[in-house]
């Protein structure tokens, strides 16, 4: 069982799980001022705000090399650790690899809270990591101010089969693989305690699946969805790959807990900051402002979203040319679809 405090986990902390990121403007304005290094190897960089770096090797292999990390998302110690350990592995998917191996990164607040806690956060890391098959081989830590947990992961990938979010092409489907309200959800738990269990297992549903698929059904265009949000990071795609999304709002799958719960307030900051972002990029056509908020939802640990079709995930709209005013995303339809 795992050590209770009197304060709840994610009370810890100020903020939990993808929504923490940095705004995705300040992203962009912070990283125009970096001069990154590069290689002739480097296939895939920063330049496209892809899921992870790939840099080729002989034989047709490539390295893929990322790293995520969060506060706690969830009070339950063992699934923080679950779901930070499967969102982390899920770069190397939405890259179309597949991991090689794992190391851990902890910040803790060893004289605040007890080191229990963070063994329970390790053990759930390492049991979503045993889950896929990943060896889980040692990491590093620091005493910090807040709880930090997540994985820096070595995958292996074919670099002429990539999964890449500057591929989407005119005339194929937009996929996607999970459900949104994910960010919704974790803020009513923050907020309340109110535990969700169908958001959990959401959560720590590997993404390894539905990167094979997409590899042996021929895609080339994906991303994952955090937290940017589905319309963050299908504008992120289209911007990549010069072209326009048709979404079908109607199609668009989300939990319906997270319906009740947005209409009762409980939306997390970073969707209303991704909102405000992308804007710009954005024809709402009739979807209402509910509508755009559960579109841009902070999600941890989503979907993958795909230029193209699998079994069993919803065709939630297509990549057509760049229109000429250069909106990114075009919206028909008025309301997800509650699942």
């Amino acid at each position: 069982m795992a050590p209770r405090l009197t304060a709840r986990l994610t009370q810890t902390a100020s903020g939990g799980g993808c929504a923490c990121k940095i705004p995705p403007g300040e992203l962009r304005a912070l990283l125009a001022g970096v001069d990154l290094p590069g290689s002739d190897a480097l296939v895939v960089g920063a330049d496209t705000g892809d899921d992870a770096a790939v840099v080729r090797l002989d034989g047709g292999r490539a390295v893929v090399s990322t790293v995520d990390f969060f506060t706690p998302v969830v009070d339950d110690p063992h699934d923080w650790g679950r779901i930070a350990a499967t969102n982390a592995m899920s770069d190397v998917w939405a890259m179309g690899g597949e991991p090689l191996v794992a190391v851990n990164l902890v910040t803790w607040p060893r004289t605040s809270l007890p080191m229990e806690l963070l063994t329970e956060a390790l053990r759930g890391g390492a049991r979503a990591c045993a889950e896929v098959g990943v060896p889980l081989a040692g990491g590093h830590s620091i005493d910090g101010p807040e709880p930090v947990y997540g994985l820096a992961v070595t995958g292996l990938a074919d670099p002429d089969r990539l999964l890449r979010n500057d591929a989407a092409a005119p005339g194929t489907a937009l996929s996607l693989t999970k459900p949104l309200g994910l960010g919704v959800l974790n803020n009513r738990h923050k907020a309340t305690g109110e535990a969700f269990p169908e958001a959990v297992e959401v959560m720590t549903s590997p993404n390894r699946d539905a990167s094979r698929a997409a590899l042996a059904a021929g895609i080339r265009a994906a991303t994952d969805v955090t937290g940017f949000g589905l319309l963050g990071h299908l504008a992120t795609m289209m911007r990549a790959s010069g072209t326009t999304a048709a979404l079908d709002v109607d199609a668009v799958p989300v939990l319906a807990a997270a319906v009740a719960s947005l209409g009762e307030g409980y939306v997390p900051g970073g969707s209303r900051r991704t909102l405000d972002w992308v804007r710009p990029d954005l024809d709402p056509g009739e979807a209402g402002e509910d509508a755009l908020l559960l579109l841009a939802d902070a999600q941890t640990s989503g979907g993958l979203l795909l230029g193209g079709e699998v079994p069993g995930a919803p065709v939630i709209g297509e990549v057509v040319p760049r229109r000429e005013d250069g909106a990114l995303v075009v919206l028909r339809g008025r309301t997800p679809r509650p699942v």
